[in-house]
């Protein structure tokens, strides 16, 4: 299956890296998550709430919709913050890319499983130094409309037919979404975090990172 991916591109000072790449991830996420799924008998099945909470950033003009889930949203913020901290770092980089990618689990041969990505999104990221805080404050406006922009078209981009994984029956469920959070059900992503000086890691998030220096 080959993943559907996508690419934006995003000019920011290092204070709004955090905000803008939380705000585009959430409003994925939020798109890609279901509530808990309660199955009946003869395979019938029932689906929760999603709650959410509306974020208004400090950095720029703009505010977000995301799940109303501590424990994702604090998984993300890990996340982003370490990739926001190491741009920002005196001898880091100026430029780096950052991406969420969802996935299915399929079982191969001998019963082991295989991860298998059906949709990426990468954010590509430039740090900028301005001169002034005329420039910041014009900067701050304009970066707002950039990523008003972007989650529109993540919105439309979404609500296109496209390939989603089938619900499953009860015992394929974690195949397909991962239901270890408490209050929310979304689908499997998973994370990895590559830097020029540093080797690749690997957690239970779905992110793909690599600084280039």
């Amino acid at each position: 299956m080959n993943a559907r991916s996508e690419v934006f591109e995003l000019c920011l000072e290092g204070r709004q890296v955090q905000e803008a790449v939380s705000g585009i991830f959430h409003t994925l996420l939020f798109h890609r998550t279901l509530g808990k799924f309660h199955y009946k008998e003869e395979g019938s099945y029932s689906v929760g709430t999603v709650g959410f909470e509306d974020i208004t950033c400090d950095f720029v003009d703009f505010t977000y919709v995301r799940c109303a889930s501590d424990e994702l949203n604090e998984t993300l913020t890990r996340e982003i913050v370490a990739f926001s901290e190491r741009l920002r770092s005196h001898d880091g980089p100026r430029s780096g890319n950052i991406g969420l990618e969802f996935y299915q689990k399929r079982r191969g041969r001998w019963l082991l499983l295989e991860n298998i990505p059906w949709e990426v999104w990468n954010i590509r990221i430039n740090i900028l130094t301005l001169p002034n805080e005329q420039e910041r404050q014009r900067q701050r406006v304009r970066l707002g409309e950039q990523l008003a922009e972007k989650v529109v078209a993540v919105a439309a981009s979404l609500n296109r037919q496209q390939y989603l994984p089938k619900v499953p029956s009860e015992p394929d469920l974690e195949l397909v979404f991962d239901t270890h959070y408490p209050d929310i059900q979304p689908y499997h992503f998973k994370a990895s975090t590559k830097h020029s000086s540093f080797p690749l890691q690997t957690t239970s998030l779905a992110f793909c990172v690599c600084a280039i220096v």
